[in-house]
């Protein structure tokens, strides 16, 4: 596929979110590549979202030049206070978060998922911590995902932080940023009419994918295109 028009000084940042590490962003990585987009994979800890949004920072003043940031699931929460950074030109949520001024990712579980929502299987914290059931994992998460692959993913889980979970926003840059969302329609851990109610409130451009919550793994050419599509269109309103 030809390099976008422009794409070669438009950056893209890539942040994943809770339970995962940036590996998983490959597939995504390579289509961009492709594109002509300078990339760039965050591997930040999901510990807290300070030492979180700290570790986009380092990488944003890596960036020459615009950039847009992408997260999935709890790296919307990441991306919506970092994205205030100057270079930040637009966001790109996948199966993602987007709380509004004031709001976690507890609160938003509160607020948005019903009752009769699939219930994420989350095991009781350890040390601070919190991992899914590994053997729950594949079908909550990876519905979607080669099996051997989806054991993989259960087997690396990176831990996630109670501190993470409950951290709020203190201004969410989609109100000053236009916003991209992938809804992802077969998700079992964030319910996808959560994922529509906060990319429509957000003002975000939203598709839609028949895909799991690791549809950034499984289905890497439709989340690629979405982010090529932020980019093309970024670029001409900076134009």
């Amino acid at each position: 596929m030809p390099a976008t028009p422009g794409s070669e000084s438009m950056n893209i940042v890539l942040v994943h979110g809770a339970w995962a590490d940036g590996s998983g962003w490959e597939g995504v990585y390579r289509s961009l590549q492709k594109n002509g987009f300078s990339v760039s994979v965050v591997q930040h800890p999901t510990i807290s979202l300070t030492d979180d949004v700290q570790a986009i920072k380092r990488v944003l003043a890596m960036q020459n030049g615009p950039v847009i940031l992408v997260g999935h699931s709890y790296g919307g929460v990441v991306i919506t206070e970092a994205g205030n950074d100057p270079k930040v030109v637009a966001l790109v949520y996948i199966a993602g978060w987007i709380p509004d001024k004031g709001e976690s990712v507890s609160s938003l579980i509160e607020e948005l998922i019903p009752p009769n929502a699939p219930v994420p299987p989350i095991l009781p914290p350890q040390d601070g911590f919190l991992l899914l059931d590994k053997a729950k994992f594949p079908a909550a998460f990876a519905g979607d995902v080669d099996p051997e692959r989806a054991a993989f993913m259960a087997d690396s889980q990176v831990p996630w932080g109670l501190a993470a979970v409950s951290a709020t926003i203190s201004e969410p840059a989609w109100k000053s940023k236009p916003s991209w969302a992938l809804v992802a329609t077969e998700d079992r851990m964030i319910p996808p009419a959560a994922q529509r109610f906060m990319s429509n409130r957000a003002g975000a451009t939203v598709v839609e994918v028949a895909g799991s919550h690791a549809v950034f793994v499984s289905q890497p050419a439709a989340v690629a295109n979405l982010i090529v599509q932020a980019a093309k269109e970024a670029t001409a309103h900076a134009g």
